[in-house]
């Protein structure tokens, strides 16, 4: 039996408005998954810790027009200077960092290194705001480790 013409391209364009209509309800998913663990900061009088554990999956994920940016942030650390006011380091919720200090610090100026163990400190030329008893300063996440210290000369 012959379907007239009309009839074929109705059918037709019927069929590709249904496959468009499945095609576009597709639910976005994610179809594996990783345990990771937590951080924190531990700080007392001298030293201050912080870490992330366990996150395997670090790296760049794409598809189609979604991307997703995961890792580890660098290492950003306070060094304390024995007897030396305490510098405090804390991530903000705009991922930014935060390394304060007591105000005033008379004599002692912030430095910052990529190594702990190497002698290349230099002096931070970031702006230094005042907000309530101390210094502050704003730093964007590392590539790498990033240490800071309160130097006296």
């Amino acid at each position: 039996m012959k379907l007239p013409a009309v009839f074929k391209v109705t059918l037709l364009t019927g069929l590709m408005l249904c496959m468009a209509t499945i095609a576009g309800a597709q639910n976005y998913t994610i179809d594996w998954y990783s345990i990771d663990g937590g951080g924190g900061t531990s700080t007392n009088s001298q030293f201050s810790l912080s870490g992330t554990i366990g996150q395997p999956d670090a790296g760049h994920m794409s598809g189609g027009s979604f991307t997703l940016d995961s890792g580890f942030w660098g290492i950003v650390a306070a060094v304390q200077t024995p007897g030396g006011p305490l510098l405090r380091v804390v991530r903000t919720p705009t991922n930014t960092v935060v390394i304060a200090w007591p105000n005033p610090s008379t004599g002692f100026s912030l430095q910052e290194n990529v190594a702990v163990s190497t002698l290349n400190w230099t002096g931070v030329t970031n702006a230094i705001s005042v907000v309530g008893s101390e210094n502050q300063i704003i730093v964007a996440p590392p590539v790498g480790n990033r240490f800071y210290r309160l130097f006296h000369p």
